[in-house]
């Protein structure tokens, strides 16, 4: 099988403009799990190590392209959508005669890598064909066998005569053979269809009369070969791939609330005891270690999460570092480059940027620290405000262990508080705090004997 996948080429139609999408974006743009429809399919093509990755692009142009600007893939343009067997036409030119074709589509993203090599593997002796079995109103193309059960032709849903729209085994579109064949068999094709379009799926008739036997291989699973035509389609498969995600999580040691509320956007790797409640979203690459709770309705991307963590409801994670034993949340917004050290807090609506926390230092409150650097058993309290920014430059704040930093307290930047230091609630920091002392600044307070609110 190592010597045939080393000798593949793949060939993905994604041309086609998907006018049931009711979109201005092309249909393979389109997003399954946060990435592009096209996306799923190169990551499965590249997976099977072929030769080269052909790409036919139509609707949409350059915009396709340049939604993938680091493919190793061919991109071939088709300059008017002529069909299915008018893009592999196109593409033909590019590929080697020893080759193994295999065509795939750019609207079906769930296609698994061990059916294609089955498929690939049937293919060899002439081509081959990834069918399955549908419901008498799926209008996918119908496969027409002889009495001895072997594979005649296909005809579209829309050239097919009521008998045979009740055929249930179906095209999925997905079709392997070497490349000698295509280039014999391409051109022979005509537009006499309902459609007036090169139908590829003519050149298995066409295999058919030349005496070359037809195989077929079917998925694992129906959701691998359904593709996009619709937005009611996406949000199907969306749930299948989801579904799926759950089903690897639980498999590996983490427990879902409810699995048919969870969106997995990228890669997750959970450890043993894990808790994930309801409406949580993952993207990006996501580790978590053992024994961490997860509460409802949040959104973790790019982030590590250490053992025993808790990240209660509400709270936002983008691209942070979170040590053993944390508590953040509810309602916290972690953003790049935060990390926070073993035992630390970030509590309700506080944001944290750019910052390292040390382990056992608290922020509870409604309070916003960018670019700081927090040593250990640091208290921080409500209202606190890190001014990091004057309006052209970053500055950092840095605070030392076992300060105390009052509620409603600005840090103007660049600051130090030293070691050990206090700074006293409603203090605007302009200078360094020295450490082991207590530092404050506020107006002298006074009250105004016999003063009256304005009346109307």
């Amino acid at each position: 099988m190592q010597g045939l996948l080393s000798s593949l080429e793949i060939i993905v139609l994604a041309a086609g403009q998907g006018r049931r999408m009711a979109s201005a974006r092309p249909k393979v743009l389109h997003t399954l799990a946060g990435r592009p429809l096209l996306a799923h399919v190169l990551d499965t093509a590249t997976a099977l190590a072929p030769r080269a990755i052909h790409v036919v692009y139509g609707h949409g142009g350059d915009r396709v392209r340049d939604s993938f600007p680091e493919a190793q893939v061919d991109w071939v343009m088709q300059p008017s959508q002529k069909g299915t067997g008018d893009a592999v036409r196109c593409a033909l030119p590019r590929l080697d005669d020893q080759s193994l074709a295999l065509v795939l589509l750019g609207d079906v993203p769930l296609i698994g890598r061990d059916t294609l090599k089955t498929l690939c593997e049937r293919a060899v002796n002439g081509a081959a064909l990834l069918t399955f079995e549908a419901s008498h109103d799926n209008q996918y193309g119908r496969i027409v066998r002889d009495a001895q059960g072997l594979v005649e032709r296909i005809v579209e849903w829309r050239d097919a005569t009521p008998e045979q729209r009740l055929i249930r085994e179906v095209n999925s579109g997905v079709l392997a053979a070497p490349v000698a064949r295509l280039r014999h068999w391409i051109p022979r094709l005509t537009s006499a269809n309902a459609q007036g379009e090169l139908y590829l799926t003519d050149v298995i008739a066409l295999a058919v009369a030349d005496g070359i036997a037809v195989a077929t291989a079917s998925p694992a699973r129906v959701a691998e070969v359904e593709g996009v035509n619709s937005r009611a389609d996406l949000a199907v498969l969306e749930r299948a791939y989801q579904d799926e995600r759950a089903q690897t999580l639980m498999a590996s040691g983490a427990q879902l609330m409810d699995p048919g509320r969870i969106d997995v956007r990228g890669s997750i790797v959970t450890g043993r005891d894990v808790l994930i409640d309801v409406n949580c979203v993952f993207e990006g690459r996501v580790e978590i270690g053992d024994d961490v709770h997860i509460g409802p309705h949040c959104v973790i991307r790019d982030s590590r999460i250490a053992s025993g963590a808790r990240i209660e409801a509400h709270s936002v994670m983008d691209g942070a570092e979170v040590g053993a034993g944390c508590v953040v949340g509810p309602f916290a917004r972690l953003r790049p480059g935060t990390v926070l050290g073993a035992r630390a807090r970030v509590g309700n609506f506080v944001e944290v940027k750019a910052s390292q926390v040390g382990a056992n230092s608290k922020i509870n409150h409604l309070s916003y620290v960018g670019d700081a650097s927090i040593g250990a058993r640091v208290n921080i309290g409500a209202g606190v405000i890190t001014c990091n920014y004057d309006g052209a430059r970053k500055h950092r704040t840095v605070i030392g262990d076992d300060a105390f930093i009052g509620s409603d307290t600005q840090l103007v930047a660049p600051v130090e508080v030293g070691a050990g230091a206090t700074v006293g609630a409603g203090t605007t920091l302009t200078k360094d705090a020295p450490a082991g002392e207590l530092t404050l600044s506020r107006v002298a307070q006074k009250t105004v004997n016999g003063w009256r609110r304005p009346e109307k």
